[in-house]
């Protein structure tokens, strides 16, 4: 059985965003929703100090109190070990939310990409309103990917949350998450820890690794590796 965990190497990371900026465009992430995040730190004390800058994301949980709190079961624990949600059972109640002490599921309050179904132009008599361009091109939204509807919803709608899938759909297919195959410093990998042939356990023997937050008994899937 696959049982899915991320790395992602601190020492490795240069800051750049690349990874969220690849989760957006490859998920049709709409203003406001958060799928992949950051914090930045400065510790220590001048002229001693020190950056630090860590990424956010859902952990995939293996003890998942945002699935143990979901009314409807929407958000759900697989086989595979990764926390899922499904759409199609969410009543937008956000106890999920509430339930996260990682902050890494979103609510959708407002109507996805309002950019793109607005009928006005924004400069009248000299550019296309956003409904008429996506209107020509047949899609949602110009940067649409509609691969995610092979296991999933392309746009979520107003009304209910969403998070991170791991990329469910490119994993589908045997491909690495979006983001990993972005960051150019090769600082994320996908693995499975069920696999002893899996590299993400040299990864994980050889350098000093932590979750977010241990002590909330969650047993967070994102293993962070060295230090930024």
């Amino acid at each position: 059985m696959t049982n899915y965990a991320m790395t992602h190497d601190l020492k490795l990371c240069t800051g750049c965003g690349a990874c969220m900026m690849a989760c957006k465009i490859e998920n049709n992430v709409q203003e406001g929703i958060r799928w992949l995040t950051y914090e930045t730190k400065t510790i220590g004390q001048f002229p001693n100090v020190r950056y630090e800058f860590t990424l956010n994301q859902c952990n995939h949980c293996d003890n998942a109190p945002c699935a143990r709190n979901c009314p409807t079961r929407a958000m759900h624990k697989r086989a595979d070990g990764l926390t899922m949600h499904d759409p199609r059972r969410c009543v937008g109640c956000r106890a999920c939310m509430v339930a996260c002490p990682y902050g890494a599921i979103t609510f959708n309050k407002d109507h996805p990409h309002p950019l793109y179904s607005d009928n006005r132009a924004l400069v009248q008599d000299g550019t296309s309103s956003g409904e008429e361009l996506t209107s020509r091109m047949g899609a949602p939204i110009p940067t649409y990917n509609p691969s995610l509807e092979e296991n999933y919803v392309g746009i979520r709608k107003k009304g209910l949350v969403e998070k991170c899938t791991f990329c469910q759909h490119r994993r589908a297919r045997g491909e690495q998450p979006r983001c990993v195959e972005a960051c150019p410093s090769q600082a994320r990998r996908l693995g499975d820890l069920d696999d002893p042939q899996d590299p993400i356990h040299e990864l994980l023997g050889k350098y000093p690794n932590k979750v977010r937050m241990p002590e909330r008994g969650t047993k967070p899937k994102v293993f962070y590796l060295r230090s930024y």
